[in-house]
């Protein structure tokens, strides 16, 4: 009877605050086999780390059947909706080897589980370098070293969302891959200030359903971490590089043209070009700077991203399936930018938010190209810009309820549709709680 009875209890070890578990552990007599097999289970439980948050929201737009980037398009007849935005749970695993004074091994496993399906997010495992205390080497899918804002957990993110450029060029950040990084653990050490990360990924991420070419991202961020300029001023930075492409297996290939004064399309069909690497080169660099006011603080960030992507006609979002047939990449330069401010209102519950970005999908046309007779350029190459402003009320460690307007902006153009400003602004109430 007490060994059917043995997982309920180490399930309910599990489960209680390590003080409590320790306090329960003290009145099991583990000189007995079922005593000594639940301090082993307790052991192993106790390296298990659980968290997560959930995120339930109400939204309205401007209109019925809104496109855009604040949790993606409205339904065609609704202009308002309940929604579970994320709800996640994540578990970590750190192995604490008696023979180092470090952690050897690191497994960390999320999802996301909301009224529109399950789906993993995080599924990765690290070694660490314990000798020098400098490397260590993460393998799985996790997010990709590129950019402060897409490394920023959704958890803690300030603004509802992800600006519009991240979304469309990395689709849920997370790719499969390998990293190496390196990151001084010693305190002593002199260069603790500095981190750096390198690794080969698949490319298409989360976007595709398996990696459908066999070449790779090459993806590099060099950052340095918060430092003290005085007792009140910190100020990070970084810089990041993807170098990497798709194979081309249609040999049409599309780039921006000027003739006699109209910008289009042309073609390069040439056979050569089958079996080359249509690019995708992203270039950033942010910075964060942070001032310490008597209660809570004034935080300033701005990132800028810039570089060559490469895609189909109608999207500039890394494509989630191979070419076919006479489909061609449509090979565009971009440039985005990021800019935040933050201040705590006289405490650290009360908080404002400004926020505002830039996407521009294609550099060599401006808004008077796009839908221009004569011209094959369309929707997809228009630049957007939103002006975020909200509120953000830290309840208590665990809660937060954020108010958030995101008033979006399009060029005007020539096309149909997008000659004047679209009615896709939309407004955020969210709750959050975790653990």
């Amino acid at each position: 009877m007490l060994k059917k009875r043995l997982p309920l209890v180490a399930v309910s070890l599990f489960f209680c605050l390590s003080v409590q578990a320790q306090y329960l552990m003290d009145m099991v007599d583990t000189t007995k086999d079922m005593g000594k097999g639940m301090l082993s289970l307790f052991n192993r439980l106790d390296k298990i780390r659980f968290s997560g948050y959930i995120q339930p929201q109400f939204q309205v737009s401007g209109s019925k059947g809104a496109k855009g980037y604040s949790g993606g398009d409205f339904s065609t007849n609704s202009n308002n909706r309940f929604m579970l935005r994320r709800a996640r749970v994540r578990i970590d695993y750190v192995h604490f080897p008696k023979s180092t004074k470090g952690p050897s091994l690191q497994f960390v496993f999320q999802f996301d589980a909301t009224e529109r399906g399950v789906n993993v997010r995080d599924v990765w495992g690290r070694f660490f370098e314990n000798k020098f205390q400098l490397f260590t080497l993460t393998a799985g899918l996790f997010a990709r070293p590129f950019s402060y804002e897409l490394n920023l957990s959704s958890g803690d993110r300030e603004s509802p969302e992800r600006g519009r450029m991240s979304q469309i060029l990395m689709k849920t950040e997370r790719d499969m891959g390998v990293m190496l990084s390196f990151e001084p653990r010693k305190k002593d050490s002199k260069l603790k200030f500095l981190k750096a990360d390198i690794g080969i990924f698949n490319g298409p991420g989360l976007s595709a359903t398996a990696d459908y070419d066999s070449h790779k991202d090459l993806i590099g961020r060099i950052t340095i971490k918060p430092q003290n300029l005085s007792q009140k001023i910190s100020l990070g930075a970084a810089v990041s590089l993807l170098y990497g492409g798709l194979s081309q297996n249609t040999k049409y290939v599309y780039t921006t043209t000027a003739t006699g004064g109209v910008k289009s399309f042309t073609v390069d069909s040439s056979s050569l070009n089958l079996g080359k690497v249509a690019p995708r080169h992203y270039y950033g660099a942010d910075l964060q700077l942070k001032l310490k006011n008597k209660k809570g603080f004034s935080e300033f960030r701005a990132e800028y991203m810039m570089g060559k992507q490469s895609a189909s006609a109608t999207s500039s979002e890394t494509p989630g399936a191979a070419f076919a047939g006479t489909e061609g990449y449509y090979v565009r330069k971009f440039n985005g930018a990021y800019f935040w401010y933050l201040q705590h209102l006289g405490s650290t519950h009360h908080q404002l938010i400004i926020k505002y970005d830039w996407y521009d999908p294609n550099t060599d046309v401006q808004k008077t190209d796009i839908g221009k007779p004569g011209a094959n350029i369309n929707a997809a190459n228009i630049k957007y810009s939103t002006l975020g402003f909200g509120y953000a009320y830290y309840i208590t460690e665990n809660a937060k309820l954020v108010l958030y307007y995101d008033r979006v902006f399009n060029e005007k153009t020539q096309l149909a549709g997008f000659t004047g400003d679209l009615k896709d602004d939309v407004f955020t109430c969210r709750l959050q709680f975790r653990f």
